[in-house]
């Protein structure tokens, strides 16, 4: 069976159509892919007892947005570790590891949502899932540059392209099963038929001479229920939120997609060109900055380029994924409140499949662009673009509280789908910039390299997003109670003032709640809520800029000679 998956058992017979090697890259990369609509999931983990809100029990959206990082950062983990292992052992046998490690990880994590026990969740999905994430994004990349050298900026717009439009496909079909698989909790009635009481911050309700604990839906939360029903009080830990089951029905449909794709992949043999082409003269590649040498895994690591990458990749992803992670629940909390007509809890997840679909079209684009114009080019239209996009942002959503227009949705709707092309366009072209400047030879391996970057941005942005999220509702919080009379907030919660402390952290006290019984012309303030988030992303593609500013040509004395030795030239 070894033998079998081996890299020697699949190089290609002459006259082998290269062409069929992409369907198998594109298939299995929708299904890792799916990963970007981790959103999808966070407003039902979040709500895993109280189903229709959240209960006191249930985790928060900080605990579940780290599984997503968790992910991320075991991607880019394994991709480096396992990037000399690919160049030894080849496609078919990392592919057909990292369906069982995606599968199996989500059958795991399914696990963990049916018991309630969140590190079962972290480990299946976030760490098993997430070697499975790494095995399969490194598999096919340095496989089409060799089937493709006359256009490697094409070859990994293709390779990388299923990795962004994963969510396309994932993200409505998460949203399927979950609301196929829900059902809705005990229905208890209206707060006014009920004997209420206030525990520590819990909501409790007199049943049969019992006391049960319950929560409340009010008008502001209707809009956010999985599916929505009428308000009133709902007993906590009956129903499903439908994320087990979903977790069970994609691990299959994802592990048998990913073992037919990963026995279709080929390798060209060794010195195979396309028929009709020849490399680049020198002086023209020298220009463009493309080397027509080699480094070797562990040479790469010893030059200034290799950092310079990687600050470039890790600040670019670091500015994207914590919104991605987020993507469904910020796209709610800043228009939900504003433009309630509108931006529904199907827009939201809408918007999720907007994103995925112009991270998958940026990652071709941009990279079959960088072919003709250079990738440093590319790079430079990136973070120059990209601060005064993110900078753009924060003003739209503070316009929007003061005026809800539509004309601010469309606005923030465009902006964001424009850096969403361009945070994809980054990971199709890295690749290709790496086999410029280290060569063709090992660019499997130094490519898995550079995506510890991409774990390390895995932590840095959802980290530096649900931070300063919280951050700004406990000011949010503090500043609209200052403006609620204390006899109509003890009225609405069952608690006085000196209590909220214990009903934030309880979940019984939210913003939403809160707007209830504001006085009339209090603006909602949860659409400013990640403007402070905005700003840093754009600081970051400012960093990121100058490190791609400084980008040179690798020095002589890291090249392989013929022989296989470092070489001692001067610089190329």
């Amino acid at each position: 069976m070894i033998a079998f998956l081996s890299k020697e058992h699949i190089v290609a017979e002459p006259g082998f159509n290269r062409w069929r090697v992409p369907p198998a890259s594109i298939a299995i990369h929708l299904c890792i892919g799916s990963v970007y609509a981790w959103s999808i999931y966070n407003p039902a983990l979040i709500k895993a007892h109280g189903v229709v809100v959240s209960a006191a029990s249930d985790w928060s959206l900080k605990e579940v947005v780290w599984i997503f990082t968790v992910a991320i950062v075991c991607l880019g983990l394994s991709a480096a570790f396992a990037g000399r292992w690919l160049e030894r052992v080849g496609p078919r046998m990392v592919g057909v590891v990292a369906a069982c490690c995606w599968g199996g990880g989500y059958l795991i994590g399914s696990l963990g949502v049916f018991t309630h026990e969140l590190w079962l969740v972290y480990f299946g999905y976030g760490v098993i899932g997430g070697c499975g994430l790494g095995l399969g994004y490194v598999s096919p990349v340095s496989t089409l540059i060799r089937w493709f050298p006359d256009r490697r900026g094409m070859a990994t717009g293709m390779a990388i392209m299923g990795f962004g439009g994963g969510a396309m496909i994932g993200a409505p079909l998460k949203g399927f099963f979950i609301r196929m698989f829900y059902r809705a909790p005990d229905y208890l009635g209206s707060v006014t038929d009920l004997q209420l009481v206030t525990r520590a911050g819990k909501r409790f309700a007199e049943i049969a001479g019992e006391l049960k604990e319950v929560v409340i839906v009010g008008a502001n939360d209707v809009a956010n229920m999985i599916v929505p029903g009428p308000e009133g009080v709902y007993l906590v830990g009956t129903g499903s939120i439908g994320v087990a089951q979903t977790f069970v029905t994609l691990g299959i449909i994802y592990f048998v997609v990913m073992m037919i794709a990963a026995f279709a992949y080929r390798v060209p043999a060794e010195g195979w060109q396309p028929e009709g082409w020849t490399p680049p003269d020198s002086a023209k590649a020298t220009k463009r900055m493309i080397t027509d040498r080699d480094v070797d895994i562990d040479q790469a690591l010893k030059t200034r380029q290799f950092y310079q990458l990687w600050i470039v990749l890790c600040l670019n992803v670091t500015a994207g994924i914590g919104v991605l992670g987020v993507a469904k629940t910020m796209m709610s909390e800043i228009f939900g409140s504003t433009l309630p007509s509108v931006v529904d809890g199907a827009f939201a997840a809408t918007y999720v499949v907007m994103i995925s679909v112009f991270n998958m079209v940026g990652r071709f684009f941009w990279a079959s662009t960088s072919d003709f114009i250079g990738r440093r080019n590319t790079y430079w239209i990136f973070f120059a673009l990209g601060i005064v996009l993110y900078c753009s942002i924060p003003f739209c959503a503070q316009r929007v509280s003061v005026d809800p227009s539509v004309v601010w949705l469309v606005y923030f709707y465009a902006a964001s789908m424009i850096i969403f092309t361009m945070y994809g366009g980054c990971f199709a072209t890295i690749p290709a910039y790496l086999a410029d400047v280290f060569g063709t030879k090992f660019v499997g391996g130094i490519h898995g390299r550079l995506l510890t970057a991409w774990s390390t941005a895995g932590v840095l942005g959802p980290l530096a997003i649900t931070s300063l999220r919280e951050s700004s509702i406990s000011n949010a919080i503090s500043n609209l109670v200052a403006k609620i009379d204390p006899t109509v907030f003890a009225s609405k919660f069952g608690a006085g003032i000196e209590q909220l402390d214990t009903l934030v952290a309880q979940k019984s006290v939210t913003i939403a709640k809160l707007m209830e019984i504001a006085p009339p012309g209090t603006i909602d303030p949860t659409s400013s809520l990640y403007n402070t988030t905005m700003y840093l992303m754009a600081a970051l593609l400012f960093v990121a800029l100058l490190s791609n500013a400084a980008m040179r040509p690798v020095a002589g004395k890291h090249h392989l000679p013929a022989s296989g030795g470092v070489g001692e030239s001067a610089t190329s």
